[in-house]
């Protein structure tokens, strides 16, 4: 059995902490982050990441601090038994694809890069679907909800770039209002009024003629393929810790993996801002902003 010391911090690293009361001072805080080097420095760690990530990219995440949804997203259920449920997703999808693909990544995605740089880390599993991860450079990424960047039918397979598919629609919905959304959600699409989707047209496949498009994402009320979950669950009972980046782990997808290594007495450190369900099972627990907590462990290990 693997254990680490318990090390709790709330608060900005290097800054006077604010939040949930805490008392702690700087020595306090210096502790935290060392107690999170001292895990990370022996390598072999996974590392699982979620919207947290990608909101210094401009990309929201679903949850605020206190772990509240703050955002309603498209079901599974809705997506595939209702046209216009389909209708609606792809008007949206149109209007906010050219923003959510135009994000970049900010420094905690470089900082998890570089930790596989330097040899630190096992493996990335993201619960983002952003491609984010791999345009900072790190190689060793499972996207566990998938990507954004691809459409598969529901009907014959067939499979799209999500950019062929705006083609498509660009040119099947002349004069569309592309300006026409609010700011953009965590799924890449955008708030629209029901007037503004009237007419929109959603994209057919062209092999088998069927309008059961769907982006290559798990959406909410869809299961993660047993696969893949398998294929993680074998990373994390072989890691030496799992470090947790921007997840308030309040779906199971994700949740899981804390959970088997607690079991297993694998140490589990968790950055987040705000409320995590982990937090029973974190060994080391920072609420603390990402880049400037990443930005110091780099420093230390």
């Amino acid at each position: 059995m693997r254990q680490g010391t318990e090390v709790r911090f709330s608060g900005a690293v290097d800054a006077t902490p604010h939040t949930r009361g805490s008392t702690a001072g700087p020595s306090v805080q210096r502790e935290a982050l060392e107690a999170l080097a001292a895990m990370v420095r022996r390598g072999n760690v996974v590392v699982l990441t979620g919207a947290g990530m990608s909101t210094d990219s401009g990309i929201p995440d679903y949850r605020g601090p206190d772990g509240k949804r703050r955002v309603t997203p498209m079901t599974y259920g809705e997506f595939v038994t209702s046209a216009p449920g389909r209708q609606r997703y792809w008007a949206r999808s149109y209007v906010g694809w050219r923003r959510f693909r135009s994000a970049r990544p900010n420094v905690s995605h470089h900082a998890v890069a570089e930790l596989e740089r330097r040899g630190l880390s096992r493996t990335v599993i993201t619960q983002n679907v952003d491609e984010l991860h791999q345009k900072a450079g790190a190689r060793e990424v499972i996207e566990l909800h998938g990507t954004l960047d691809r459409v598969v039918c529901l009907t014959c397979g067939e499979a799209y770039r999500r950019d062929d598919i705006q083609a498509w629609l660009t040119e099947a919905n002349p004069g569309f209002d592309q300006a026409a959304g609010g700011s953009i959600r965590p799924d890449g699409d955008v708030d629209l009024p029901p007037e503004a989707i009237d007419g929109f047209r959603a994209p057919r496949c062209l092999l088998c003629g069927e309008d059961q498009l769907k982006p290559d994402v798990v959406f909410f009320g869809e299961s993660v393929p047993k696969p893949l979950v398998a294929q993680c669950f074998d990373h994390v009972e072989q890691c030496s810790g799992v470090l947790v980046l921007g997840s308030s782990l309040a779906v199971m997808s994700g949740y899981r993996f804390v959970r088997r290594a607690h079991r297993l007495g694998i140490p589990v450190a968790i950055v987040t801002r705000g409320w995590s369900r982990g937090d029973g099972e974190a060994t080391v627990r920072l609420d603390a902003p990402l880049g400037e907590t990443l930005t110091g462990l780099l420093e230390l290990v």
